[in-house]
Protein backbone atom coordinates (compact mmCIF):
# COMPACT_ATOMS: atom_id res chain seq x y z
CA UNK A 1 0.00 0.00 0.00
CA UNK A 2 0.93 3.48 -0.59
CA UNK A 3 1.68 5.37 3.04
CA UNK A 4 0.55 8.72 2.74
CA UNK A 5 2.18 11.59 4.23
CA UNK A 6 1.41 15.50 4.55
CA UNK A 7 2.73 18.66 5.52
CA UNK A 8 0.21 18.83 8.97
CA UNK A 9 2.22 15.99 9.83
CA UNK A 10 5.76 17.84 9.41
CA UNK A 11 4.17 21.03 11.43
CA UNK A 12 2.62 18.00 14.23
CA UNK A 13 6.58 17.02 14.27
CA UNK A 14 8.34 20.06 14.84
CA UNK A 15 10.27 19.95 18.64
CA UNK A 16 11.76 22.52 20.75
CA UNK A 17 15.24 21.85 19.16
CA UNK A 18 17.11 24.90 21.16
CA UNK A 19 15.96 22.43 24.23
CA UNK A 20 17.79 19.47 22.20
CA UNK A 21 21.40 20.78 22.62
CA UNK A 22 24.07 18.21 23.12
CA UNK A 23 26.02 19.30 26.04
CA UNK A 24 29.29 19.52 26.25
CA UNK A 25 30.02 19.59 22.51
CA UNK A 26 33.31 20.35 21.14
CA UNK A 27 32.67 22.20 17.86
CA UNK A 28 29.46 23.09 15.79
CA UNK A 29 30.79 25.43 13.12
CA UNK A 30 27.43 26.55 11.29
CA UNK A 31 25.42 23.24 12.86
CA UNK A 32 21.61 24.37 15.15
CA UNK A 33 22.32 23.92 18.40
CA UNK A 34 20.48 20.58 17.72
CA UNK A 35 23.84 18.95 16.31
CA UNK A 36 27.01 18.34 17.39
CA UNK A 37 30.04 18.07 14.81
CA UNK A 38 33.17 16.50 16.98
CA UNK A 39 35.00 15.10 14.24
CA UNK A 40 34.71 18.32 12.02
CA UNK A 41 33.52 16.60 8.70
CA UNK A 42 31.15 19.20 8.66
CA UNK A 43 28.12 17.38 9.13
CA UNK A 44 25.48 16.34 12.23
CA UNK A 45 27.17 13.51 14.33
CA UNK A 46 24.70 10.16 15.00
CA UNK A 47 23.58 11.00 18.68
CA UNK A 48 25.41 9.70 21.69
CA UNK A 49 22.39 9.04 23.51
CA UNK A 50 20.69 5.78 22.27
CA UNK A 51 17.34 7.43 23.07
CA UNK A 52 17.81 9.94 20.44
CA UNK A 53 18.39 7.56 17.59
CA UNK A 54 15.69 6.38 15.53
CA UNK A 55 14.37 3.06 13.06
CA UNK A 56 11.30 4.32 11.73
CA UNK A 57 8.50 1.28 10.79
CA UNK A 58 7.12 4.01 8.34
CA UNK A 59 10.56 5.19 6.18
CA UNK A 60 9.61 8.50 4.06
CA UNK A 61 11.67 9.51 0.67
CA UNK A 62 11.10 12.77 -1.42
CA UNK A 63 12.87 13.98 -4.31
CA UNK A 64 13.91 17.80 -4.94
CA UNK A 65 10.71 19.77 -5.02
CA UNK A 66 11.63 21.72 -7.72
CA UNK A 67 9.82 19.92 -10.74
CA UNK A 68 6.81 17.95 -11.24
CA UNK A 69 6.41 15.74 -7.66
CA UNK A 70 3.82 13.54 -9.03
CA UNK A 71 6.25 12.78 -12.29
CA UNK A 72 8.93 12.00 -9.82
CA UNK A 73 7.05 9.80 -7.55
CA UNK A 74 6.13 7.94 -10.30
CA UNK A 75 9.06 7.79 -11.86
CA UNK A 76 10.71 6.59 -8.62
CA UNK A 77 8.26 3.98 -7.55
CA UNK A 78 10.35 1.21 -8.40
CA UNK A 79 12.85 2.33 -6.29
CA UNK A 80 10.55 2.99 -3.27
CA UNK A 81 9.30 -0.58 -3.88
CA UNK A 82 12.68 -1.74 -3.57
CA UNK A 83 13.57 0.17 -0.77
CA UNK A 84 10.51 -1.15 0.94
CA UNK A 85 11.67 -4.56 0.43
CA UNK A 86 15.17 -4.38 0.91
CA UNK A 87 14.85 -2.50 4.03
CA UNK A 88 11.94 -4.31 5.59
CA UNK A 89 10.13 -1.03 6.33
CA UNK A 90 7.06 0.51 4.37
CA UNK A 91 8.19 3.32 2.07
CA UNK A 92 6.33 6.41 1.07
CA UNK A 93 7.10 9.13 -1.04
CA UNK A 94 6.65 12.80 0.80
CA UNK A 95 5.38 15.17 -1.84
CA UNK A 96 6.44 19.12 -0.94
CA UNK A 97 6.09 21.92 -2.37
CA UNK A 98 9.57 23.73 -1.84
CA UNK A 99 13.13 23.41 -0.75
CA UNK A 100 12.16 25.15 2.62
CA UNK A 101 9.46 22.59 3.20
CA UNK A 102 11.77 19.70 2.35
CA UNK A 103 14.50 21.39 5.12
CA UNK A 104 11.49 21.54 7.57
CA UNK A 105 10.15 17.92 7.22
CA UNK A 106 13.81 16.45 7.69
CA UNK A 107 14.05 18.56 10.55
CA UNK A 108 11.00 17.90 11.98
CA UNK A 109 11.61 13.98 11.82
CA UNK A 110 8.75 13.68 9.06
CA UNK A 111 11.56 12.85 6.09
CA UNK A 112 13.70 10.27 6.66
CA UNK A 113 16.07 10.17 3.25
CA UNK A 114 15.66 12.14 0.27
CA UNK A 115 17.28 14.11 -3.10
CA UNK A 116 17.97 17.68 -1.81
CA UNK A 117 18.74 20.30 -4.69
CA UNK A 118 23.05 21.13 -4.72
CA UNK A 119 22.19 24.66 -2.83
CA UNK A 120 19.45 24.22 -0.13
CA UNK A 121 21.79 20.91 0.48
CA UNK A 122 23.39 23.51 2.84
CA UNK A 123 20.62 24.61 4.56
CA UNK A 124 19.50 20.89 5.43
CA UNK A 125 22.70 19.66 6.59
CA UNK A 126 23.03 23.03 9.04
CA UNK A 127 19.54 23.23 10.00
CA UNK A 128 17.67 19.83 9.89
CA UNK A 129 21.21 17.44 10.23
CA UNK A 130 20.77 15.74 6.68
CA UNK A 131 23.88 14.09 6.33
CA UNK A 132 24.79 13.41 2.32
CA UNK A 133 26.07 10.41 1.26
CA UNK A 134 25.39 10.38 -2.68
CA UNK A 135 24.61 11.97 -5.75
CA UNK A 136 23.13 10.30 -9.01
CA UNK A 137 25.63 8.94 -11.03
CA UNK A 138 27.61 5.73 -12.88
CA UNK A 139 30.01 3.41 -12.22
CA UNK A 140 32.81 5.95 -12.63
CA UNK A 141 31.63 9.55 -11.46
CA UNK A 142 28.39 11.68 -10.17
CA UNK A 143 26.22 13.58 -12.40
CA UNK A 144 26.71 17.11 -12.82
CA UNK A 145 25.26 19.73 -14.04
CA UNK A 146 26.29 23.56 -15.07
CA UNK A 147 24.42 26.88 -14.62
CA UNK A 148 23.05 27.92 -18.01
CA UNK A 149 21.51 31.54 -18.78
CA UNK A 150 18.92 31.27 -21.26
CA UNK A 151 16.68 33.47 -23.74
CA UNK A 152 14.24 31.94 -26.61
CA UNK A 153 15.48 31.41 -29.99
CA UNK A 154 14.09 34.66 -31.62
CA UNK A 155 15.59 36.62 -29.24
CA UNK A 156 17.30 39.86 -29.96
CA UNK A 157 20.01 38.99 -26.22
CA UNK A 158 22.94 37.46 -27.89
CA UNK A 159 25.22 37.82 -25.00
CA UNK A 160 25.29 38.13 -21.23
CA UNK A 161 25.94 42.17 -21.34
CA UNK A 162 22.74 42.10 -23.18
CA UNK A 163 20.37 41.59 -20.67
CA UNK A 164 20.97 44.63 -18.60
CA UNK A 165 17.76 46.28 -17.69
CA UNK A 166 15.54 42.97 -19.39
CA UNK A 167 13.08 41.04 -17.09
CA UNK A 168 15.63 38.16 -15.80
CA UNK A 169 14.31 35.13 -13.87
CA UNK A 170 15.81 33.74 -11.08
CA UNK A 171 14.47 30.41 -9.25
CA UNK A 172 14.24 30.92 -5.29
CA UNK A 173 17.17 32.78 -2.90
CA UNK A 174 18.65 29.25 -1.80
CA UNK A 175 19.04 27.33 -5.40
CA UNK A 176 22.91 27.37 -6.64
CA UNK A 177 22.30 27.84 -10.02
CA UNK A 178 19.37 29.10 -9.95
CA UNK A 179 20.44 32.21 -7.38
CA UNK A 180 23.72 31.75 -5.83
CA UNK A 181 26.13 30.83 -8.77
CA UNK A 182 24.39 33.97 -11.03
CA UNK A 183 25.19 36.11 -7.75
CA UNK A 184 28.75 35.38 -7.23
CA UNK A 185 29.61 34.44 -11.29
CA UNK A 186 27.86 37.18 -13.22
CA UNK A 187 30.03 40.10 -11.91
CA UNK A 188 32.63 38.65 -13.32
CA UNK A 189 31.40 39.18 -16.48
CA UNK A 190 30.55 42.29 -16.06
CA UNK A 191 26.99 41.96 -15.04
CA UNK A 192 25.83 42.52 -11.64
CA UNK A 193 22.31 41.00 -11.28
CA UNK A 194 20.03 42.63 -8.96
CA UNK A 195 21.67 46.30 -10.15
CA UNK A 196 21.89 45.45 -13.81
CA UNK A 197 18.99 43.89 -14.23
CA UNK A 198 15.86 43.25 -11.98
CA UNK A 199 15.65 39.60 -10.27
CA UNK A 200 12.07 38.27 -10.53
CA UNK A 201 11.96 34.95 -8.43
CA UNK A 202 9.71 32.28 -10.29
CA UNK A 203 10.33 29.47 -7.61
CA UNK A 204 11.15 26.92 -9.54
CA UNK A 205 13.38 25.67 -12.31
CA UNK A 206 10.74 24.57 -14.75
CA UNK A 207 8.42 27.85 -14.10
CA UNK A 208 11.76 30.02 -15.04
CA UNK A 209 11.82 27.78 -18.23
CA UNK A 210 8.63 27.97 -19.29
CA UNK A 211 8.68 31.46 -18.66
CA UNK A 212 11.04 32.54 -20.99
CA UNK A 213 9.39 30.28 -23.19
CA UNK A 214 6.08 32.51 -23.00
CA UNK A 215 7.66 35.73 -22.92
CA UNK A 216 7.38 36.32 -19.44
CA UNK A 217 10.67 36.37 -18.92
CA UNK A 218 13.61 37.29 -21.55
CA UNK A 219 16.18 35.08 -19.76
CA UNK A 220 16.81 32.40 -17.26
CA UNK A 221 19.62 32.02 -14.85
CA UNK A 222 18.60 27.96 -14.42
CA UNK A 223 20.02 24.41 -13.74
CA UNK A 224 21.53 22.49 -17.02
CA UNK A 225 19.93 19.35 -15.80
CA UNK A 226 16.51 20.50 -15.23
CA UNK A 227 16.20 21.88 -18.57
CA UNK A 228 17.74 18.51 -20.31
CA UNK A 229 14.92 16.49 -18.59
CA UNK A 230 12.67 19.02 -19.89
CA UNK A 231 13.74 18.44 -23.16
CA UNK A 232 13.62 14.55 -22.57
CA UNK A 233 9.69 14.40 -21.68
CA UNK A 234 8.73 16.19 -24.18
CA UNK A 235 7.84 19.37 -21.98
CA UNK A 236 9.60 22.20 -24.05
CA UNK A 237 12.28 21.75 -27.38
CA UNK A 238 15.54 22.89 -27.03
CA UNK A 239 15.81 24.41 -30.51
CA UNK A 240 13.31 26.79 -28.79
CA UNK A 241 15.98 28.36 -26.69
CA UNK A 242 19.17 29.66 -27.25
CA UNK A 243 21.73 29.37 -24.09
CA UNK A 244 23.85 32.65 -23.81
CA UNK A 245 26.10 31.59 -20.85
CA UNK A 246 27.01 28.12 -19.11
CA UNK A 247 29.58 28.18 -16.56
CA UNK A 248 31.92 25.05 -14.86
CA UNK A 249 30.27 21.92 -13.42
CA UNK A 250 28.74 21.43 -9.63
CA UNK A 251 27.23 18.19 -8.09
CA UNK A 252 23.48 18.27 -9.47
CA UNK A 253 21.70 17.05 -5.94
CA UNK A 254 22.53 15.03 -3.06
CA UNK A 255 20.37 12.26 -0.94
CA UNK A 256 21.02 12.71 2.55
CA UNK A 257 19.68 11.17 5.32
CA UNK A 258 18.51 12.39 8.62
CA UNK A 259 21.33 12.02 11.47
CA UNK A 260 19.34 10.54 14.35
CA UNK A 261 18.64 7.20 12.06
CA UNK A 262 19.98 3.99 14.03
CA UNK A 263 23.27 3.20 12.49
CA UNK A 264 22.33 -0.44 12.12
CA UNK A 265 19.84 0.47 10.42
CA UNK A 266 20.65 3.29 8.53
CA UNK A 267 24.40 1.03 7.03
CA UNK A 268 21.39 -1.49 6.21
CA UNK A 269 19.77 1.24 3.82
CA UNK A 270 22.62 2.73 2.82
CA UNK A 271 23.59 -0.67 1.37
CA UNK A 272 20.44 -0.96 -0.37
CA UNK A 273 20.76 2.50 -2.47
CA UNK A 274 24.28 1.72 -3.35
CA UNK A 275 23.78 -1.89 -4.63
CA UNK A 276 20.65 -0.57 -6.43
CA UNK A 277 20.27 -0.02 -10.45
CA UNK A 278 18.03 2.20 -11.97
CA UNK A 279 15.48 1.15 -13.88
CA UNK A 280 15.19 1.65 -17.50
CA UNK A 281 12.80 5.05 -16.93
CA UNK A 282 15.28 6.33 -14.25
CA UNK A 283 17.99 6.34 -16.61
CA UNK A 284 16.17 7.78 -19.34
CA UNK A 285 15.14 10.83 -16.85
CA UNK A 286 19.27 10.90 -15.43
CA UNK A 287 21.07 10.86 -18.71
CA UNK A 288 21.77 7.41 -18.54
CA UNK A 289 22.99 7.57 -14.95
CA UNK A 290 22.18 4.43 -13.32
CA UNK A 291 23.04 4.21 -9.43
CA UNK A 292 23.30 6.55 -6.14
CA UNK A 293 27.32 7.28 -6.38
CA UNK A 294 28.93 7.82 -3.22
CA UNK A 295 30.07 11.21 -1.96
CA UNK A 296 31.78 12.95 1.02
CA UNK A 297 29.94 16.67 2.22
CA UNK A 298 32.97 18.35 2.67
CA UNK A 299 34.97 17.70 -0.37
CA UNK A 300 31.81 17.01 -3.07
CA UNK A 301 30.15 20.38 -2.06
CA UNK A 302 33.14 22.77 -1.61
CA UNK A 303 32.71 24.38 -4.66
CA UNK A 304 28.76 25.15 -4.11
CA UNK A 305 29.66 26.28 -0.63
CA UNK A 306 32.38 28.39 -1.77
CA UNK A 307 30.35 29.80 -4.60
CA UNK A 308 27.81 30.95 -1.81
CA UNK A 309 30.03 32.49 -0.01
CA UNK A 310 31.81 34.19 -2.66
CA UNK A 311 27.82 35.57 -2.97
CA UNK A 312 27.72 36.79 0.73
CA UNK A 313 25.62 34.15 1.35
CA UNK A 314 25.92 31.72 4.72
CA UNK A 315 24.05 29.16 5.78
CA UNK A 316 23.50 29.23 9.35
CA UNK A 317 20.29 29.90 11.58
CA UNK A 318 20.12 33.75 11.05
CA UNK A 319 20.65 33.18 7.41
CA UNK A 320 17.80 30.55 7.42
CA UNK A 321 15.12 32.42 9.30
CA UNK A 322 15.82 35.22 7.09
CA UNK A 323 15.12 32.92 4.05
CA UNK A 324 12.06 31.41 5.80
CA UNK A 325 10.69 35.32 6.31
CA UNK A 326 11.43 36.07 3.06
CA UNK A 327 9.66 33.34 1.41
CA UNK A 328 6.18 34.15 3.75
CA UNK A 329 6.65 37.60 2.84
CA UNK A 330 5.96 36.44 -1.05
CA UNK A 331 2.71 34.48 -0.36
Amino acid sequence: MKAMWGLAGILAGTMSFGAMAQDGCPNRGDLDAAYCDADKDLVADTPSDPKKLKSPSNLAFTFTPLEDSAAYEKLFKPFTDYLAQCTGKKVGYLSLSSNTAEIEAMRAGSLHVGGFSAGPTNFAVNIAGAVPFAVIGNQKEYQSYTLIMIVRKDSAIQKMPDIKGKKVAHTSSTSNSGHLAPMALFPKIGVVPDKDYKILFSGKHDHSILGVQSGEYDAAAVASDVFDRMVERGQIKADAFRIIYRSDKFPTQAFAYAHDLEPGFRDQMLKCFYDYRFSDELKKAFAGSDRFFPINYKKDFFMVRYVSQSAGESFNRVAYDKQVAKEKEKK
